[in-house]
């Protein structure tokens, strides 16, 4: 096993818990949308239907990249990938360094999960790599992908010992990947968010969708810390909780200014802990809600089993609490309600 893949485990398991976890929330408690006593609308009714990546879901929800290039990774793919197909939403594997160096076959995925979006996943830094592209095409065909997501983790990779530094070229090797219109190309931090200068930027060069991915939730600085140094490093100290909050994110990257405006879609994630939340950041503005953290944890019962009846249950919560916050707005469906009542508390 390449040490890449003994990284991947040692990450499934300090991301299970608390100490995993960002010390800040993700803002959106800040979201107050205005209750509505006289909504004339049927809950049982409320769509939440969206096409993206061309294809229909039943709600904007993505399972979002975690975890993959082991054994247990791979049980734990297959069974979001079931999950995911069950309820109609989409999935993001995590990164495929460790397959694609352990020739590792993740077509299986696809095969559970045909009418899904399914999205693969490469890091910056080895998308920069002279071989970078080749690995993200491959990347791709590894599961008849409907996109991929490139992640930006500087932090992180700061703090590993084993992490990659030198951050030069990524953004060429980005609007490179753009160009060879491979798929469309969805760039995403990893919990530390995306101003809007940087979002700019990757809209110049051709970005199709953008994961705010910010501060709120599973926290990959404490999580290497806990890997290397059980939670003391001084260096890393002051930076544990560095980053944006996710509400923060999305209010950044929103602007009534013609030239100001993104091309690009946004995905709200970082933090997002029930359907109420995913509901306020389509309020805010994201066209997408993804969850990483929440599914991770609900896919494994105590014991470390694959649980998928627990992981369905998860799912469709999130679904009815969606359906009834866009219910005590009085909206029917999520056109109406991104043009629902609410205010920002300070």
């Amino acid at each position: 096993m390449t040490k890449a893949a003994d990284r991947k485990n040692a990450h499934l398991d300090l991301a299970r818990g608390v100490d995993a976890q960002t010390a800040h929330g993700n803002g959106f408690d800040r979201v107050v949308l205005s209750h509505n006593a006289l909504p004339e609308c049927d809950l049982d009714a409320i769509d939440l239907t969206c096409r993206f990546l061309g294809k229909r879901l039943t709600m904007p929800l993505m399972i979002g990249a975690m975890t993959g290039g082991t054994d247990r990774a791979d049980e734990i793919n297959l069974a979001l990938a079931k999950a995911a197909q069950k309820a109609g939403i989409a999935l993001a594997v995590g990164s495929q360094r460790a397959s694609i160096e352990n020739q590792r076959d993740q077509h299986q995925l696809r095969k559970i999960a045909p009418d899904i979006p399914i999205i693969a996943n490469l890091g910056g830094v080895q998308l920069a790599r002279p071989d970078g592209l080749k690995m993200a095409q491959d990347a791709v065909a590894m599961l008849e992908a409907d996109a991929i997501a490139i992640h930006l983790n500087p932090l992180q990779e700061a703090a590993q010992p084993e992490g990659d530094r030198n951050w030069h070229g990524v953004e060429d090797a980005i609007g490179q990947l753009v160009q060879s219109q491979t798929c469309p190309v969805i760039i995403k931090e990893v919990g530390a968010g995306i101003t809007k200068d940087v979002a700019m930027r990757l809209d110049a060069l051709g970005v199709r969708y953008i994961d705010v991915a910010g501060l709120g939730g599973t926290n990959w600085t404490r999580i290497e810390t806990l890997r290397h140094q059980n939670g003391d490093n001084p260096l890393m100290t002051p930076f544990l909780d560095w980053g944006i909050s996710t509400f923060d994110a999305l209010i950044d990257l929103q602007s009534d200014r013609p030239e100001s405006r993104l091309n690009a879609r946004l995905i709200a994630s970082g933090g997002i802990r029930h359907g109420l939340d995913a509901a306020k950041g389509l309020w805010l503005g994201a066209d997408m809600i993804a969850a990483a953290g929440h599914f991770l944890r609900a896919v494994e019962d105590g014991d470390g089993q694959i649980s998928p009846d627990h992981l369905d249950q998860s799912i469709e919560l999130w679904r009815q609490q969606m359906q009834l916050a866009l219910f005590l707005t009085g909206s029917k469906d999520i056109q109406s309600f991104r043009a629902a009542d609410g205010h920002i508390r300070d």
